[in-house]
């Protein structure tokens, strides 16, 4: 894994192979990047990083710039990779060792970007209560946007909020906008 923009640009990240997780390719990250610069200055911008796995996205971000960053996970050696890499690249991230759902349900801060990156097998009724849970709590800033990393074999169009998606190989990006 490495980060492919900005101060960071080029850090290669090994995490350890224990790790269940199947982090965003490059060509798709550099895709939803480009696609988030056009909407978002990364500098005064606040994120929350769902089922943040390695915290793949989560270090993209910080090397633009974002200084306010949430991850969350629900395993215990991901959240320990975040944190001895967040102190590595020395940009803090605040993370949280959570059910994801339980935290959507009992967070009160709100983002302008949320992003979550879960299983790829979730069933449609798992993804769409991601959506659910985000707007219905109103987690989202004014032009805050839910971004839901998925198969290319899952469709989220009929979700509550969706606006519209991108194919990057076989990861989709879903974006949901009041």
């Amino acid at each position: 894994m490495r980060i492919i923009s900005g101060k960071h640009k080029g850090k290669r990240l090994t995490a350890p192979k224990k790790l269940p997780v199947r982090p965003t390719t490059d060509m798709a990250k550099e895709g939803l990047f480009n696609i988030l610069g056009n909407y978002y200055n990364f500098s005064t911008i606040s994120v929350v990083d769902l089922f943040a796995g390695t915290g793949n996205i989560s270090y993209e971000f910080i090397s633009r710039g974002t200084e306010n960053i949430t991850a969350v996970d629900s395993h215990y050696a991901c959240v320990g990779y975040i944190k001895s890499t967040t102190k590595e690249l020395g940009s803090p991230i605040e993370t949280i060792k959570s059910d994801v759902y339980n935290y959507l349900e009992k967070v009160k801060h709100k983002a302008d970007i949320i992003f979550a990156d879960p299983p790829y097998d979730f069933t449609i009724e798992q993804f769409t209560k991601i959506a659910t849970l985000v707007f219905e709590n109103e987690l989202l800033n004014d032009d805050g946007m839910l971004i839901i990393e998925h198969s290319k074999y899952t469709s989220l169009e009929e979700a509550p909020y969706f606006d519209n998606s991108r194919k990057y190989g076989g990861s989709v990006f879903s974006f949901f906008k009041k």
